[in-house]
């Protein structure tokens, strides 16, 4: 071994600095041992629930205090007490200076149902945390003969099964009219809604709560769930232009438990989407009240795919309709003032239907134009499974003679021209039956301001909130 020690002077101080070099060893400073103060057990969340005879794969992170900032390495495999099959591993990481949390990767396949219990130590505290291991779970596969309000109830079982008591006690919440009231066309997430948002779950527990909204929206092309999907899309690609706007910020809730005896509804939904359907004894007793809009209001490129616009049927529905009036006709369903959004305005607490009903009745139109006023309903009704399809179309076909039909601005819009109506903001419609109530607008964009974008909403004056006080 060598020494050799260097003087200097620097501003009339001296300072020594001795190297030691050694061509066999060098020595280094080794980091401090990590240590908390606390853990917390009772606190720790699992990425799921776990099911007897099933593989398994989750996290479970476990609550400390107390951190001093030291790195640790991830720890041995720790097996299960009480139910037995499982491990539990501590990943790698570095201590907060304070509170935070440990990870475990937990996996096996248990070997019964019960508490499957994990002795851990760590930083000189000691504690035991559980595992829930299920009897059994309902999977999406296991759904795929039942059909109808069975299948969503199925799924949504499905769906819940992916979750952990936390955020089970989130999505299911109290069937109450407080509550069903909270939706908004807004993108604020869950900050003005109910429920999960899909930035919170995982693959499968997203896969599985898009499988009780594929089921609950319907099939029809263009409608349901591609309209939806395609509506959650548009939301990212806005995300490229301007912050707060994402697919990720769509939610789903359950007010009241899934049932195929009680009552209860499924909200699902977020900015231009809000969907509230009321399940009772196994039938679909509401679809409404509903919103749909979109950003841009034409065909749009994300990601490489180049998707039409969600909301194209419903602008041309209703400039069919329009443009099926006679000149006299038109005069007549135009009434005054100028609409800068719908009336009901989604996710409003306060806004009640007009008392009287405004444009012209349906019963004095041609039977041509009348079919097209119904035609014009369809794309709203064509949202939901076909068995809530049909019967809301037999409802509001049987009171179509007494329904009314008005329009607001729309100043180039001439009979026999479906072009021209819809085409610059405030343009508007409204179809207001005993029952139904749908308005169509044309609306500025928010995000692409050079042009227009649309706002829908579909209520129904006898079955929105239905039974709720």
């Amino acid at each position: 071994m060598k020494k050799n020690a260097f003087f200097w002077s620097l501003a009339g101080a001296t300072v020594l600095l001795a190297l030691i070099f050694s061509c066999h060893k060098t020595t280094t400073t080794e980091a401090s041992a990590a240590t908390i103060t606390a853990l917390s057990c009772s606190s720790a969340v699992y990425s799921s629930t776990a099911t007897v005879n099933t593989a398994y794969t989750g996290t479970v992170t476990v609550p400390y205090s107390g951190g001093n900032g030291g790195s640790y390495s991830a720890g041995s495999a720790i097996s299960s007490t009480g139910v037995t099959g499982l491990t539990a591993t501590l990943a790698a990481g570095t201590l907060a200076s304070g509170s935070g949390s440990l990870t475990y990767n937990v996996t096996g396949t248990p070997a019964a149902a019960g508490a499957a219990s994990f002795a851990i130590s760590f930083g000189g505290q000691d504690c035991s945390i559980s595992l829930t291991v299920d009897s059994t779970a309902t999977t999406t596969s296991a759904c795929t003969t039942t059909s109808g309000v069975a299948n969503v109830v199925c799924l949504a079982n499905a769906f819940l099964a992916t979750l952990t008591s936390t955020q089970k006690s989130t999505v299911v919440i109290d069937l109450t009219l407080t509550n069903a009231k909270r939706w908004s066309n807004l993108p604020c997430g869950v900050s003005c809604r109910n429920g999960l948002a899909f930035s919170g779950l995982s693959a499968t527990q997203l896969a599985a709560a898009k499988a009780v909204i594929k089921a609950a929206a319907g099939t029809t092309s263009g409608e349901g769930w591609d309209e939806f999907s395609t509506i959650n899309t548009a939301d990212d690609y806005l995300g490229t232009m301007a912050s707060g706007y994402s697919s990720g910020n769509y939610i789903i809730a359950f007010l009241g438990t899934p049932s195929t005896t009680g009552k209860w509804m499924l909200q699902y939904g977020g900015h231009h989407y809000a969907a509230n359907i009321t399940y009772d004894n196994g039938s679909v007793t509401s679809i409404t009240p509903s919103h749909q809009g979109v950003e841009p209001h034409g065909s749009f490129t994300y990601n490489g795919t180049t998707y039409a616009s969600p909301l194209a049927t419903e602008a041309s529905v209703m400039s069919d309709m329009l443009a099926s009036f006679t000149s006299s006709e038109l005069s007549t369903a135009k009434i005054t003032g100028t609409f800068s959004d719908v009336l009901m305005v989604p996710g409003s607490t306060t806004n009640t239907f007009p008392t009287t009903k405004q444009g012209i009745k349906v019963s004095s139109l041609s039977a041509t134009a009348q079919a097209k006023v119904l035609a014009a309903m369809m794309p709203w009704i064509e949202d939901y499974d076909s068995s809530s399809v049909a019967a809301f179309t037999a409802i509001y076909s049987g009171e179509l003679a007494d329904t009314y039909v008005c329009y607001a601005s729309n100043t180039s819009g001439t009979s026999g021209n479906s072009g021209s109506f819809f085409t610059t903001n405030t343009d508007y419609v409204r179809i207001d039956g005993p029952s139904v109530w749908i308005e169509f607008i044309c609306q500025t964009g928010v995000v692409i301001q050079s042009q227009i974008h649309y706002h829908t909403v579909y209520r129904d004056h006898n079955r929105d909130y239905i039974g709720l006080n």
